[in-house]
């Protein structure tokens, strides 16, 4: 019974006032002067204010509240390192069968660090998951909270958390672990395709481990050296970016004997390879209408830098004008073509012929150029096909296709071969996909014969248009029809000649999203991505190491033709291989160098401060030695302290025990009124009062 006493006034408390005011004054008057009856009418007065007032009893029927305490448990993936789950699995129970002792506690058990997002494995936050299981408790309830976690917690505040209770922290693991790791300690995020780039890293190790250990360094999953690195001293590192997109720089050290794991053994570099800028030389034979829309379109390629040369005045031609008259500059043929010629990414001859311009010997030097792995495009003209032909050079070891000296003057739809509806260069090719195709005509085919390589588009009569070739280390390409300046023109709407001739220009210079041949894959949060590029009708499935040396299978599906994908979901954090016949990729697949873990022995050091800042305490579960006898709470394997229920202002911790808070707070149930001046007792001491003034005052 909560007894209390409350006023419920008969009249406003301004009105009171002006009432009983002035009657107040005058008994009080009355009784500083000693009047006759002063005392009758002041308690007169008493029992006509106490009836205004109208005071009541209230009997009130509460209900005590429960102290929140909240039990946050580690499930991250260090925390599945040697006996730590089952030593969490033991305080959890033991600490539930405690607290379900205390009826004014209300126990809420949180498990963090065990979502599948992978942004959500990255690190373990269990403040953040604290804060959002006390969102909905005022702070007046809030008993305490108890978190079971390796001590790797990655979101601790560096003073007092926000809420005023007490912070308590059972560590896993015990305190002889030991680990070896490695890092990067400066890795840049993109790096020039064949030149050096340099990185640092750092071997650490537990206690302020000495000495020094191999590292591994591989590229794209190819060993590539194997370095001396110092313990705990951050070491140079320099390696060379193979090609132009994702690479993949991974560092390695052997598992020390009886470390906790080799997960952390392991560093992880993405490095995004960019091209130099591509030179081309661009040569066209004479000024044509269609010569502009080369030159166009790769000035307007800003990884391109073009050296384009026109002959406006071949050898043969003389109209009497002196030499020292003309404003033309002199072709440097040595310059080019000997000395600078291994400087050139791609060599492309628009409508050139054989007119002396050239010696004779440097057609084998760029056959030579071809063969070491250079790049060469032919867009053919009539010329191809007559008496000064370049086919008649000894650049014809390097050609794909010979001219038959047939031009076929004749309109027709360029239409691609059903091997460039699968070729990356011709695939999806705007306007492509109806018949005819979405694009305007052209008007003239160069007849060839024994055409080598892939012919991945076709002209009037389905002869070759375009022919895509590999010669020894390098490329060819031939265009064999000067028309598609028509599409730049925007002749019958036009057609994709921008697409379609940097496509060509690209594959030439072995750009890898253009090979016909590729193996490709990549993490989108859990899920490992498999794209599979082939000029095959079906690839057959996709082999895949996961990071714990597991093998698994995933089938490939069509997607397009040329393109088969394939993905499959995965639960493990690291580096996948993936294999499908002589291709091989790697994967890295969720968070690289997650915070997870970089450092995985079990540390009181990061909860320590949070936890004194609120009264708390930290200690381990396990036995400081792991070894021979303990005392204490044993529930199992592991050491449990005492729980006891304490005041706001008593301590919260002790050596073997572990405080939480009680609460004064309570609801309201019920409420019993007692007038105590109302109903016929009120009416009867009122009157007795006023008889016995009136009474006195009439003696």
């Amino acid at each position: 019974m909560n007894w209390s006493l409350a006023f419920e006034p008969l009249i406003s408390w301004p009105l009171l006032g002006l009432v009983l005011a002035p009657l107040l004054l005058l008994a009080l008057v009355g009784l500083w002067f000693r009047q006759r009856g002063a005392v009758f009418r002041f308690a007169a007065l008493l029992a006509l204010g106490a009836a205004l007032l109208n005071p009541v009893a209230l009997d009130e029927e509460r209900e005590a509240l429960k102290s929140v305490v909240v039990v946050v448990v580690d499930r991250s993936q260090s925390q599945d390192i040697g006996e730590r789950t089952k030593q969490t699995d033991e305080a959890l129970a033991g600490l539930q069968q405690r607290l379900g002792r205390f009826k004014q506690f209300d126990v809420r058990v949180v498990e963090a660090g065990k979502s599948e997002a992978a942004e959500e494995r990255t690190e373990t936050r269990l403040f953040g998951a604290l804060e959002s299981a006390f969102r909905d408790v005022p702070p007046s309830r809030i008993g305490g909270a108890i978190m079971i976690t390796d001590g790797e917690v990655h979101d601790a505040p560096a003073g007092t958390p926000d809420f005023h209770a007490p912070l308590h922290a059972l560590i896993t693991g015990n305190d002889q672990e030991k680990d070896r790791r490695i890092r990067f300690e400066n890795a840049p995020r993109f790096g020039l395709v064949g030149k050096p780039l340099e990185m640092t890293y750092r071997v650490i190790g537990t206690n302020n481990e000495a000495g020094s250990v191999d590292v591994r360094v591989s590229v794209n999953g190819e060993q590539v050296s194997v370095e001396r690195a110092t313990i705990g001293q951050a070491m140079p590192l320099q390696v060379t970016i193979p090609g132009a997109g994702r690479n993949i720089v991974e560092l390695a050290i052997d598992p020390e004997p009886g470390e906790l794991t080799d997960t952390n053994n392991r560093a992880i570099a993405l490095i995004d390879g960019i091209r130099e800028n591509l030179r081309v030389l661009l040569v066209s034979g004479e000024p044509h209408a269609g010569e502009r829309t080369w030159r166009n379109l790769l000035k307007s390629d800003a990884s391109v830098d073009l050296v384009h040369f026109t002959i406006l005045r071949p050898p043969e031609k003389q109209d009497g004008t002196p030499i020292n008259e003309l404003s033309l500059i002199a072709f440097p043929t040595r310059e080019l073509f000997v000395e600078k010629i291994k400087d050139f990414d791609l060599i492309i001859f628009d409508r050139y012929q054989h007119r002396d311009v050239l010696p004779i010997l440097y057609y084998d030097y760029i056959a030579e150029y071809v063969e070491k792995g250079g790049a060469l495009l032919i867009a053919a003209g009539p010329e191809y096909a007559g008496e000064s032909s370049i086919a008649r050079t000894p650049l014809m070891s390097a050609l794909p296709a010979m001219p038959t000296g047939e031009v076929v003057d004749k309109a027709f739809y360029p239409r691609l071969t059903e091997l460039g509806q699968r070729h990356p260069v011709t695939r999806g090719l705007d306007g492509s996909a109806t018949e005819p195709p979405h694009w305007s005509r052209w008007f003239r085919t160069i007849g060839v014969e024994n055409p080598e390589g892939e012919a991945v588009m076709k002209g009037a009569d389905n002869r070759p248009l375009l022919l895509l070739d590999r010669k020894g280390e390098g490329r060819v390409g031939m265009f064999l029809s000067d028309q598609g300046w028509l599409w730049a023109r925007g002749f019958e709407g036009g057609g994709p000649h921008v697409q379609l001739y940097r496509r060509i220009a690209h594959w030439l210079m072995k750009e890898p999203e253009l090979e016909e041949e590729r193996l490709t894959a990549d993490g989108r949060g859990m899920m490992l991505e498999i794209r599979r590029q082939t000029m095959s009708d079906d690839p057959g499935p996709a082999q895949i190491i996961t990071p714990s040396g597991k093998a698994l299978t995933v089938k490939l599906e069509r997607a397009e033709p040329g393109v088969f994908l394939g993905s499959i979901e995965t639960n493990e954090i690291g580096l996948y291989q993936v294999g499908n016949g002589d291709l091989k990729a790697l994967a890295h697949v969720g968070p690289v160098n997650a915070p997870e873990f970089t450092d995985v022995v079990s540390t009181e050091g990061r909860l320590k401060a949070p936890a004194e800042a609120t009264g708390g305490s930290v200690r381990r579960l396990a036995p400081s030695s792991a070894l021979g006898p303990t005392v204490g709470n044993l529930t199992g394997g592991v050491t449990l302290p005492s729980v006891v229920p304490v005041r706001a202002s008593g301590a919260a911790s002790g050596n073997d025990w572990i405080g939480l808070r009680t609460t004064d707070d309570s609801v309201l149930k019920a409420v019993s009124r007692v007038p105590l001046f109302g109903g016929f007792l009120g009416l009867g001491l009122l009157l007795l009062a006023l008889g016995s003034m009136w009474y006195r005052e009439g003696r």
